[in-house]
């Protein structure tokens, strides 16, 4: 294997982000062949003796990536101060310590994560300078009118700054029967912020009633029960890489452990 930045290997080892890996070279917990490595350093992950407070990394392997299905009433995190229950919960003792979330969804919302333990993928998942879409259904309250949903599209100010613009589309309109007041929307985002989908719509009258999301870049599984997971194929994974579609989106490795019912 060629060389490559020191904190590029920590953070594909899946034990801090690069930016972590950097203040722990900085403060000399990183060593190389027994000399304290600086950053900017690069070095072979095969051949070199990496430490990180004196236990040695080990030899890179296949990366593991999941796509699992969050329920409502469940952290994106590995552990809540408050005793919730987390999506890690959702997964055998095994999986548990190695993998990190690659976009979170808040407590009330449900859908598609990805959980790996490839640090670059993380990152490149989460942070919107990738561009990576993540596609959500909203239930909201009402019908919002076209010139409403018109601003959304067009980003709306939040905490001080514009959201980027999202492409909006009607899913499903109300049946018109008694008690039918809610209609579904089709969200892509190409950014995150907490709790984004739920301050728009708040913010023209129409609160969301109930949040999904349905895809992350091409990958997609509608398939997958709630709190179930599966293994993302190597097509889905060099999609998620390379933003491009894989030809069998979504599909990929059948494999899946159900934790829930669909539905």
């Amino acid at each position: 294997m060629s060389q490559e930045r020191l904190q590029r290997i920590l953070s594909r080892a899946g034990i801090a982000s690069r930016r972590k890996a950097e203040d722990w070279i900085r403060e000399g917990r990183v060593t190389v062949n027994g000399r304290v490595a600086e950053v900017g350093e690069k070095a072979d992950p095969l051949s070199d003796a990496i430490k990180v407070d004196g236990r040695r990394l080990k030899p890179p392997r296949g990366n593991a990536h999941f796509l699992l299905y969050k329920p409502r009433g469940y952290m994106s995190t590995r552990a809540d101060p408050q005793g919730r229950p987390t999506v890690f919960d959702l997964l055998p003792p095994r999986l548990r310590k190695s993998l990190v979330i690659a976009g979170r969804l808040d407590f009330n919302s449900e859908g598609l994560i990805i959980l790996t333990d490839d640090g670059d993928l993380a990152h490149r998942l989460a942070h919107p300078s990738f561009g990576c879409s993540k596609t959500y259904h909203v239930k909201v309250k009402g019908v919002p009118s076209e010139d409403a949903v018109t601003k959304l599209r067009a980003g709306v100010i939040l905490d001080g700054k514009r959201t980027a613009p999202a492409k909006i589309r009607l899913l499903k309109s109300p049946r018109g029967g008694k008690g039918e007041s809610n209609s579904w929307w089709v969200v892509e985002l190409q950014e995150g912020r907490n709790r984004q989908i739920r301050e728009m719509f708040f913010r023209i009258g129409n609160p969301v009633q109930r949040l999904v999301r349905a895809g992350i870049g091409a990958v997609a599984d509608p398939d997958l029960p709630i709190g179930s997971y599966r293994e993302l194929s190597t097509r889905e994974v060099e999609s998620l890489k390379s933003g491009r579609r894989p030809k069998t989106a979504g599909r990929g490795n059948r494999r899946r452990t159900n934790r829930r019912s669909r539905r």
